[in-house]
């Protein structure tokens, strides 16, 4: 059976190598906490400590905008580390907040205690140089282009394209909140799929 830890690991592992040393003192680290359906793991306004790998589960970044509405700028499913963070780094207040979609288990770790194993290991300031490149910069830029760009057909059917299976755990109220725009407006647009006129 594998452990928690062992998927952490493993995921780690696709970045880069880890010495048994620095595998072992970053495991000290990890401590698993389970959330519940709409639970919060970082709420708006707090200073957030601490970075979750998503064992099980779902969650999203989001907050109010100006007219209201739920605005969501980022999913993490399994596998993905969820984290506010421009305002861990700066030991500021979160302007999102994050939450299980679904029940979920995590690993959380203290952001700073990790800090000094990236100052100590190597290997761990590779890992989290490669994951902050590809994760918040490479695979969010496109994203963003694109919402300045393309029109919501566009972005949706991209959506669906590149995430279908996350497509489909999702609720129709989360979906139209990254797409900004309303559910009833995704309405008509997985109507107009449907009926293969767009």
């Amino acid at each position: 059976m594998t452990t928690n830890s062992e998927c952490f690991f493993a995921k780690i592992r696709t970045y880069t190598e880890l010495s048994k040393e620095a595998e072992q003192a970053w495991a000290a680290l990890l401590r698993r906490k389970a959330y519940l359906k709409d639970e919060p793991f970082i709420v708006a306004g707090d200073v957030p400590t601490h970075y979750a790998f998503v064992v099980e589960g779902l969650f999203y970044q989001h907050y109010v905008g100006p007219g209201g509405d739920m605005i969501v700028k980022y999913f993490f499913p399994e596998n993905r580390i969820a984290a506010s963070v421009s305002a861990t780094l700066l030991g500021e207040p979160s302007r999102f907040t994050i939450t299980a979609i679904e029940d979920s288990t995590v690993l959380e770790y203290e952001f700073a205690a990790f800090k000094k194993l990236v100052a100590e290991y190597p290997e761990i300031a590779a890992f989290y140089i490669r994951y902050m490149e590809r994760h918040w910069i490479v695979e969010k830029e496109p994203d963003e282009i694109s919402f300045r760009h393309d029109d919501a057909m566009k972005r949706y059917r991209d959506f669906i394209r590149r995430q279908p299976d996350l497509h489909r755990r999702l609720r129709q109220h989360h979906i139209a909140g990254w797409l900004g725009i309303t559910p009833e407006s995704l309405s008509r647009l997985r109507k107009a799929i449907a009926l293969g006129r767009m």
